[in-house]
């Protein structure tokens, strides 16, 4: 999803290269890491095999413990954060970076103050509460039940919601769903599976483009050629309303090959 922002910005800087597995050119770059990875919810780390200088930057929105299990910490000299994904809360407009090079960060700072001429106090005010409330809860989990601590709550929202959803898809037998590994999660201190925020679905054989597909039944996705892959892919998400995704589970099961 970088590609789109890089390329309107028409740059003499820089441009976007594409697949960073592929990278091989002798001069500077950069390399964005998803972890957990949009679309498909995959682990990553840095993959440029050039022997020339470049910098690594983490987009680290889907790392909360409701998505992934928190297996490791990290310590990367830049890490991109978005309150959007950790609450829900995308209207806010909010996201954050731990950077380690403070001119990397005066850099950004300046970027922020010309593009955007800050950010709105009033939203860093209702962010700054709201993360108040979610620690100050999980600070007192033992005297707080789980089920009204944040990431406690949703982490079961999101596994019941992969739970209807498997079973919507293997009713219709017309999508495949990809497998993710179970790890030990040190923040809530048990082995978890991986709920991401969307799902990344395969058309079986005889469906050639899955967008197009879903479309005829009324669900609006994101298709692969957008991430780079083939047609056979699509995005969905798994963060609408309850309203939304029972009804999107409805059409799915409902969904036959013609």
């Amino acid at each position: 999803e970088y590609e789109g922002p890089v390329n309107i910005l028409q740059s003499k800087l820089f441009q976007w290269s594409g697949d960073a597995s592929v990278y091989d050119k002798d001069e500077p770059y950069i390399e964005l890491v998803t972890s957990p990875n949009n679309p498909d919810g995959t682990i990553r780390t840095p993959v440029v095999k050039s022997d020339a200088e470049g910098n690594v930057v983490y987009d680290l929105a889907y790392y909360w413990p409701q998505y992934t299990p928190i297996n490791h910490e990290l310590n990367q000299d830049i890490m991109l954060f978005t309150f959007s994904k950790c609450t829900g809360h995308a209207g806010s407009r909010i996201g954050w970076a731990l950077v380690k090079d403070i001119e990397i960060a005066k850099k950004m700072v300046l970027f922020l103050h010309l593009s955007s001429i800050g950010v709105s106090k009033e939203s860093q005010v209702r962010a700054a509460k709201i993360i108040e409330v979610i620690c100050d809860g999980h600070e007192n989990s033992k005297s707080t039940p789980s089920d009204r601590l944040f990431f406690e709550y949703s982490k079961e929202m999101m596994k019941e919601r992969w739970e209807k959803l498997k079973a919507a898809v293997e009713q219709s037998k017309v999508f495949t769903l990809p497998k993710y590994p179970s790890a030990y999660c040190h923040f809530t201190k048990e082995i978890s599976e991986q709920y991401p925020a969307f799902a990344w679905l395969k058309s079986v054989e005889g469906i050639e483009d899955a967008e197009s597909y879903l479309e005829k039944l009324k669900i609006l996705t994101r298709g692969g050629k957008q991430f780079g892959v083939d047609a056979a892919y699509v995005r969905i998400s798994m963060i609408g309303t309850d309203d939304e995704f029972i009804e999107l589970c409805t059409r799915l099961e409902n969904a036959k090959i013609e």
